[in-house]
This record gives C-alpha cells, structure tokens and sequence, in this order.
C-alpha cells in the first residue's frame, strides 16, 4: 500500500518516541488467543473520539495485492459493543459486512470472535503453533477513521512466541503501532517460535536492516544456507535498480512458514513479505527461493512503482488494473533471472524456465482471447477468487503472471539486439526512478512513454506496445533467442499427440479430469472434461500407460477410432494424431556458437560457477 511519503515520515517522526500521547485519538486493538486451539482469537478495538452520531465498523472484502473479493466477515461472530463507563450499546447490521452502533457517548470499543485456519498471504491462521494474520483478515475498522493512528497489543499463547512484523515496534515486545489504516492492513504479522536471521544492507547512504523471520520444523543448517541464498538474491536485485526502497523505520522483514499445515503462497507489502509452503527448506530442496526472490522485486515493483488504477486501494471491493502484466508479469520475469545471475541456478536450469514461457506462448489458448492487459482485469475472477460453477479458463484465460513474464522475455531480448548497451534492466531502473522512488502511480501510457524515451525511439515503445501489449502478436522467439546461442528444437520428435490430457482414475475407467485445451485432436473430436476414454484403435484405457502405450501405437498423421462416453452416451469417431508440440530451448555446440552470441548470453544470464563450468566439461 503507497503512503504519501512526505505524510508517513511526518508520522513516524511523531511515533519515534515509541510511546503514544495520554490524551489522543489513537485507535486500540487488543489481542487475545486463549482459544487458539480452536483457531480462535479474540479481538477488541476501541475507537475514542468519535464524532458521527453512529460508528460504523467493517471487515474489509479484499486484501492489498489480491484483486478478488474474500469477504472476511465470514469468519467473525459474538460481535459485542460498549461505551466509555463499559455500557452495553446495540448493534445493527446494514449489510453482511459492517456493523453499525448508535447511542455511544463519544468512544466506543468492539470485541468479536475471529475463526482462522487457512496460512497464506491472504487469510489467518490461528493454533497453538502460531497466529499467522493477514491484517485485512482480521481486524475490524471504521469509516471515517481511515486516516487516525493505530496502536495493537497482542497476549500470545505461548510465551516462546515472538512477533515478526512491518509494524513499528515500541517498548512492549507484543505492542506496534501504525500511523494510519493503510499502513496497518499492509502489515501482516506473525507470532510464533520462529527463528530471525539479519543482515545490513547499505544504500544511497543509509544502512537498512534485512529479516528472515522463518518459522519451520528444520535445522539450524537450513536456515543458514537459506540465508545465504536469500543475501545473494536481495544484492542481485538491488544492481538491477541501483538501491533499495527506503524502507520505513529501516527494515525489511521476510515472513516465512515453512510447515505441513500451511498454504503455499507469497504476498509483497510494502517492508515485508509473506512466505508459506507446506515443505520445509530441505524437503524442497530450497526452492522456496523462487517465491522469495518473487516477493522481493516487488519492493520496488507495485509497491513503489505502483499501478495508478490500485491507487487508493479499496477495501470494500473488486480492485481492477490492465497493469499486472507489467507489475507481476514482469516481476516472475525477473524471479527465476535474479536467482541465476546471484548464481544460485545453473545455466541449463535457468533455460528450463525459458523452454516452460516458449511452450505457454504457444499452446495456451488463452493468448488467443485475451491481451496482456485483458488478461490483466480477469484478476478479480482469477486472483484467488472462488466460485462453485465451473469456468472455461483453461482456454480462455493466460495467467497475467505467465503472459507479463513471456513479454518480459520478448522485451528483453529485443532491446539487447536493437540497442546495444541497453536492456530491461535500464527499463525497470527508469520506471523506478520516474515513478518508484518518487512514489508517483503510474498509466498504461507512461509504460509506453518510457519505453520510448530511455531509448530514444518512441516507434520501437509504440510498436513493441501496440503489437504484444494492446495486441495478441506471438514474439518470434526462435529469432529473439538466437543472438544469445540459443534454439528451440522439438522435445518430442515424431511422438504422436492427441493433446494435454489430465486422467482420474476411477478403478479402470479414465476419466478426463480437466477441460480439453481448444485446437488438440480431442478437442476436435468433441471430447470434453468428465468424458471416460475407453479406447484408442484396438487399446483399452484404464490406467495412463496404458494411454502412453496406445499413442505410441501411431505416428503424427495417422488416425484411428476413439471410443468414450459422455454424459451417459457411448460415442466413438475418428481422431488424426499429431505430432507433440512441446518444444525446449537449448544452447548451440561449442563449435557453432559464436563470439558475439557467447558475449551476448554472458550479458543477459550471468556466468556460470567455476565448478558448474568444469563439471560441463567433464
């Protein structure tokens, strides 16, 4: 969430004394877990001062950076309220939402039930492990009192919990403050007996202070090594943009649980972050760098340099931009790149993730419906959101993270072969300290706009643009690859295909699982999402080798009869095989790959360990 800076600095200097006025309009927020067990907290917050003749108090519906509705009242029951002398008032309740109080004598304080077992960047989780809270999750707030400071105090369940958090601290180690609404719902925070790790990082003439707070069943160990990879991460994105953020109060916190009863997910706030994955660093062999160094980058990426459509955010509703593509698309662009150039991924690794951006390009239909931007306003449907009816998406829509990061790559490329010298990172650099650093939003045209400038050649932003942002063009990435000694070749030569085909095995009948992707031969053929296969040519189908045996009967070209029945129906009809589409990227032979080529793909991935080096040429 973006804070005017020049108002957030004016408060923490008033909250700088870590203790708050005796007299003053400072909202309070209690905390209690007595029922942790039963994933419940109890949550009181007095609200002083009031000036409206009824306060009207809300759970928000939506959460900064999701973009779909939550509604998190749901999980929030035994709604009380009383005055000043701890008089009973009446609540009324104008919509599912809010609740609405009358008759108080100027201040007013609310107590409430919240249910929480879902840990992830958007709900709250409550145990005797840790209360796991994503701010807008959990709290009450009132209208009208958006802009009032805020003081929180928590009574753990355990006394081996601490709190990890962006939230300023005070003298009480359970007690934090915020100079406003915003800021609190941004500041998701953790209690539990995690373990910190810190180090100082310094920028632009300041020392900032980085913590990975990660709460986990793991070893010391893995939690040093982990931290070692995440400081080679953090110093490689800092070169991208030539400094840090200045982070308030002059820390970053990583929020990190890595247990078995969690949801795997990551959420970017403005000095934190939260991460979760259900494996522990060894059990995932530390991959969980990549929704790290995801998380990161959007320090300065949507926090800083922000969407001017997210700009206020709003609680209470859908929030639409036609940015994604830019602000998360090229911020997984940008995840995998940071962590090969900090050489905590290999070449070959990193070419993997490549091949994955060429093949969704070319066999997602998505691409065919949606623009990056188009795709972008699905958020409020795609991002989280949940609906019982199913949805066509598997064909209609390209994820905005997939879609931003393949244009990131078009981008890239292009820009180191057109303008030598120059590459997305001079973009991203530009658009920081254009808009990021003076935390200016930006539109759609000041991307364009940039583009343009930092080049020098306002028809390269304008057709880049108009024809991979505005339009549906397909990058020519056999081209685009090239210059830095690289090639798509089939990964799957002279294998028949029918298409991508997910089966549920209900003893020994295939049950297709997941829509059929438009354009494959089952597609063509009419089969669809819970259709039973039953045969291919003279094989039965029961189990997926045997669907790996039947296509290896038949060469691309060749049909056959497929049997299977829909909704009730036996059908059979004739089905064309082709040739897998599945493509990879590989390097060319030493002795085809040129000087310029090798120089180029130095430039744009970084050299590989010396140890990597001479294992390649063992």
């Amino acid at each position: 969430m973006r804070i005017a800076p020049t108002v957030l600095l004016a408060l923490i200097v008033a909250f700088s004394s870590h203790s708050l006025p005796v007299k003053d309009n400072v909202i309070h927020y209690k905390v209690t877990f007595e029922n942790a067990v039963h994933h419940e907290a109890r949550i009181s917050v007095t609200f002083p001062d009031i000036e409206s003749q009824v306060l009207t108090v809300q759970m928000s519906r939506t959460s900064p950076g999701r973009y779909a509705l939550h509604e998190f009242a749901k999980n929030v029951y035994n709604v009380t309220a009383v005055n000043s002398m701890g008089e009973s008032l009446e609540i009324t309740r104008p919509n599912p939402y809010q609740w609405a109080i009358d008759n108080h004598d100027g201040e007013v304080t609310v107590t409430y039930t919240l249910f929480g077992d879902r840990a992830d960047g958007t709900y709250a989780q409550i145990d005797r492990t840790h209360a796991h809270l994503n701010i807008p999750a959990t709290f009450m707030w009132a209208s009208n009192h958006e802009k009032r400071p805020i003081k929180v105090t928590f009574e753990p369940f355990s006394s081996t919990w601490k709190v990890a958090t962006q939230l300023q601290k005070t003298q009480d180690k359970y007690t934090f403050t915020a100079p406003n609404l915003a800021y609190f719902m941004d500041s998701p925070t953790e209690l539990s007996d995690h373990q910190v790790k810190s180090w100082t990082v310094h920028s632009s003439g300041k020392d900032y202070q980085i913590n990975l707070a990660v709460h986990h069943n793991g070893l010391e160990e893995d939690l040093v090594e982990f931290t070692r990879q995440a400081k080679a991460v953090v110093a490689e994105q800092i070169k991208v943009y030539g400094e840090l953020p200045a982070f308030d109060y002059g820390e970053y916190t990583f929020i990190a649980c890595y247990l078995p009863h969690v949801n795997r997910d990551g959420m970017e706030h403005r000095n934190s972050t939260i991460l979760t994955n259900t494996q522990s660093l060894d059990e995932g062999n530390f991959s969980q760098l990549g929704t790290l160094s995801h998380e990161f980058f959007h320090a300065w990426n949507v926090e800083r340099i922000r969407p001017k459509a997210l700009e206020p955010f709003n609680f209470s509703a859908h929030n639409m931009t036609t940015n994604l593509w830019f602000a998360e698309g090229f911020t997984s662009y940008y995840d995998k790149l940071m962590i090969r150039r900090a050489q905590e991924s290999t070449v070959d690794e990193y070419l993997k993730a490549v091949t994955k951006t060429v093949n969704q390009v070319e066999q997602v239909p998505g691409r065919k419906f949606f623009t990056p931007e188009g795709a972008s306003m699905l958020a409020t449907f795609t991002d989280a959101g949940t609906a019982i009816d199913k949805t066509n998406f598997s064909n209609t829509f390209f994820s905005y993270y997939s879609y931003g990061s393949a244009m990131a790559l078009a981008l890239d490329l292009s820009i180191r072969q057109q303008f030598p010298g120059k590459s997305l990172d001079d973009f991203m650099r530009k658009m920081w300290t254009d808009f990021g650093k003076p935390e200016i939003p930006y539109t759609r045209e000041d991307l364009r706009h940039t583009l343009g400038t930092l080049l020098n050649n306002d028809t390269f932003a304008k057709q880049f643009f108009e024809q991979y942002i505005y339009g549906q063009v397909k990058p020519d990435y056999a081209s685009l690859l090239t210059h830095a000694g690289l090639k798509i070749v089939s990964a799957h030569p002279g294998d028949a295909f029918l298409g991508q085909v997910k089966f549920n095995f209900s003893g020994e009948a295939a049950i297709i699982e997941k829509p059929i992707k438009i354009g494959s031969p089952l597609y063509q053929a009419g089969l669809e999402r819970t259709d039973q296969i039953v045969k291919v040519g003279r094989r039965t189908i029961g189990n997926d080798s045997q669907w790996t045996s039947a296509l290896e009967q038949f060469k691309p070209g060749e049909s056959t009869t497929i049997e299977y029945i829909q909704r009730g129906e036996k059908l059979s009809t004739t089905i064309t095989f082709i040739e897998n589409p599945e493509v990879k990227v590989i390097a060319l032979d030493d002795e085809e790959i040129s000087e310029s080529q090798k120089a180029f793909l130095l430039a744009w991935l970084g050299a590989d360990k010396p140890e990597e080096n001479s294992d390649k040429n063992k």
